[in-house]
């Protein structure tokens, strides 16, 4: 087991390595199950940490909360337009003076080209661990929480395991690419053959392809890319179907817009969870815009596990918060 987490930063899914997120995974059971049993786990008494949101959160916000809260200690919601960032607070203030108030500084900025940056900066100034709530390029801890679900229902050997990262039509707004991202980094470290699906427009960043090349590489599991939803479906084990923004073709709203709208025929439903396996599980990081998406009749259904992958969000944070702000 390793253990120097001690006031380390999580803003990419590789600043762990597999052996380090295999020790999140096995804390985070252990904490799993002392909340089952009403065990105390109060391993942060008297900590705190700062959460400051640049982009609006239902998981993330509560599972950060209630997680510090379980671990004894407390954590301070920061919106980011109720501080002075705009009037001149700059990443360095914000890292210089959260580092010595907080014990921890959790971030959530998805702008596009901004976000990761933002991070990295303050993180730079800081002498207390920077977590990464999501950026524009990675959403760590959903994928760690995503991880542990996979294990829970697959068993701990994945190899030769077919999981698809496809995207899916959503009207709401161009989300983030950070989930798909880290999946593809992720998740070929731990054996998975990963089949990533999207509309031509729709790609990567190619510095993430590149590694994620790499990583399946040194693994020796397979990275395929393909434009035909129904194909990536066959025989998966493992179906994770989101929506995301093509900003690696385009920043213009008006023709992100219009590019996404071509491709309303992406979207999960019975049919095309008929081509996966009789077991294949269905994941979606939520909120998931329904019957537009991904059918009702999946993210209710046999398939789904939705609901069991966002409680794991609080066992892996508290996993990854107990071990680098103890």
């Amino acid at each position: 087991m390793i253990t120097n987490f001690r006031g380390r930063d999580l803003i990419s899914d590789l600043d762990f390595t597999k052996e380090e997120v295999e020790t999140v995974l096995e804390l985070a059971w252990d904490l799993k199950m002392k909340r089952a049993l009403g065990q105390p786990h109060a391993y942060l008494r008297d900590k705190v940490l700062a959460m400051l949101f640049f982009f609006s959160s239902t998981r993330t916000r509560g599972s950060f909360e209630a997680g510090m809260a379980q671990l004894g200690g407390h954590a301070a919601f920061i919106e980011s337009r109720t501080t002075q960032i705009s009037h001149g607070d700059t990443e360095k203030e914000m890292g210089e003076i959260f580092g010595r108030y907080f014990d921890g500084i959790a971030i959530r900025h998805c702008d596009w080209g901004v976000g990761n940056r933002y991070l990295n900066l303050v993180a730079e100034a800081s002498r207390a661990p920077i977590l990464n709530m999501q950026c524009d390029i990675y959403h760590p801890f959903q994928i760690l929480a995503d991880l542990m679900t996979i294990i829970e229902k697959k068993g701990r050997d994945l190899r030769r395991k077919k999981m698809v990262v496809s995207w899916a039509y959503a009207a709401s707004y161009a989300k983030p690419m950070s989930v798909p991202q880290s999946l593809v980094l992720q998740m070929p470290r731990f054996g998975l053959d990963v089949v990533l699906a999207h509309p031509p427009e729709f790609k990567l960043m190619p510095e993430v392809m590149e590694r994620a090349r790499a990583e399946a590489k040194a693994a020796g599991v397979g990275f395929e890319v393909v434009h035909d939803m129904d194909e990536a479906f066959k025989d998966a084990d493992i179906v994770y179907a989101k929506s995301w923004g093509c900003m690696e073709h385009t920043t213009d709203a008006e023709e992100i817009t219009r590019i996404t709208n071509q491709y309303e025929s992406w979207i999960t439903d019975d049919r095309r969870m008929a081509l996966a396996k009789e077991d294949a599980i269905y994941m979606h990081p939520l909120p998931a815009d329904r019957d537009i998406e991904v059918t009702s009749s999946v993210i209710d259904g046999r398939h789904s596990v939705v609901f069991d992958e966002a409680e794991n969000r609080l066992h892996a944070q508290k996993a990854v918060m107990a071990l680098t702000m103890s």
